[in-house]
């Protein structure tokens, strides 16, 4: 169990020094009053009030719901009684922390119109002390309908985002053993074919070495030859395994999107002609990156990936109708990634264009990677 004050900070993320206000508020509204009993028995239902709200907090199941139905009980008799109708902000950003979405609706129901209720009962009575505060128990009742709702999409948003990062991992994990299983594959089907062949030849020959050395010689010959090839497959084999393709990014990519609810579209060909595979390497790191900002920063709700080539460049696409460049430096201060993303493009004399504005929805990121360029036939023959 957390403790309370780091629940309660992290919760709110609001400074603690306001709550604090918030909770010596009701003590000093009570001691305005001149008789003692009236202090005493206000001083009373405050203390039990905070002592229901941390019981609240730590308990769990239908106890919750009950110690809500306390507060609010409390919550109405402090504002008959006492014109006292701040409470309601405990429990709006209390009820917004509820994660069942029957109980949030249900208690962001009762509190909001127990709220009004009494409100507009105090003001039918014409209570002084509730009209001369109109303004503050006003500001007091539109937070009681806007606290909940942005407290409860806060944390919807935060558990969402904690499911996409563990879908990703997943993801990975499942990428890395079809990868492991892949090479054990290859592995078998081209080492181990090529041995076991090697192996018998080394026997023939070794029996012929004698009784025909000639075609001992033939055998060892095919002999280098097997082992020529083997090394050959061997070589390719470690080659792939270097870089990542493409096509295996704009999976993930899909994938990732699909998990963030974010349309994907792709336009174009994933198979990259004449170029290398360091510069798909890099394209593909550099989507990667492109496409992990859309999903953190961006807030949109349609990805385009679209791949093209010119005579000289493959020129990848990503483009979101999210809020803009702008609009994502102002949420997040702590960057994303576009320094990196251009650190690799300058080492494959790659580059990249981020394009956004009133003309373009969203944003667009534009990234140009280096085709192998390939010498004309008869250049080449000279």
């Amino acid at each position: 169990m957390q403790k309370w004050s780091q629940l309660f900070y992290k919760n709110t993320g609001l400074n603690p020094y306001v709550w604090l206000v918030f909770f010596i508020l009701p003590f000093y509204y009570i001691s305005q009053y001149s008789q003692l009993w009236t202090m005493v028995t206000g001083i009373i239902i405050i203390l039990v009030f905070f002592v229901c709200y941390l019981l609240a907090f730590i308990t769990k199941g239908w106890q919750v719901y009950m110690w809500i139905g306390l507060l609010i009980a409390i919550s109405i008799t402090m504002t008959i009684a006492y014109d006292y109708a701040y409470f309601s902000l405990f429990l709006a950003f209390f009820i917004g922390n509820i994660k069942n979405k029957a109980g949030f609706f249900t208690l962001y129901s009762v509190n909001l119109g127990a709220s009004f209720l009494t409100v507009n009962y105090g003001f039918i009575n014409q209570n002084s002390m509730l009209l001369s505060q109109f303004p503050f128990v006003f500001i007091s009742l539109m937070a009681s309908i806007l606290l909940p709702i942005s407290t409860y999409n806060k944390n919807k948003r935060e558990q969402l985002e904690g499911q996409l990062e563990s879908a990703n991992k997943r993801l990975d994990d499942l990428v890395k053993m079809e990868e492991r299983q892949r090479i054990a594959r290859d592995l078998h089907d081209t080492l181990g074919q090529k041995l076991s062949l090697i192996g018998l030849k080394t026997d023939l020959a070794k029996r012929l070495l004698r009784k025909n050395p000639d075609q001992a010689i033939v055998e060892l010959n095919e002999l280098r030859q097997t082992a020529s090839t083997a090394l050959k497959e061997v070589r390719e084999m470690v080659t792939t395994m270097r870089g990542t393709q493409l096509v295996d990014e704009l999976f993930r990519a899909e994938q990732i999107l699909k998990a963030a609810s974010i349309e994907f579209i792709l336009k174009g060909s994933s198979k990259l002609q004449d170029t290398s595979q360091l510069n798909e390497n890099v394209l593909g790191m550099c989507l990667k990156e492109a496409v992990t900002n859309v999903v953190k920063h961006s807030q949109a709700s349609v990805c385009t990936i679209t791949i093209e080539e010119t005579p000289s460049h493959n020129v990848l696409t990503v483009h979101d109708n999210g809020i803009g460049i702008e609009g994502t430096r102002k949420q997040d201060r702590r960057g994303t990634g576009i320094l990196g993303m251009k650190e690799r493009l300058e080492f494959v004399n790659g580059c990249m264009d981020i394009r956004t504005g009133a003309q373009l929805e969203g944003t667009a990121v534009v990234i140009h990677v280096p085709k192998l360029v390939r010498k004309p036939m008869k250049e080449a023959e000279e």
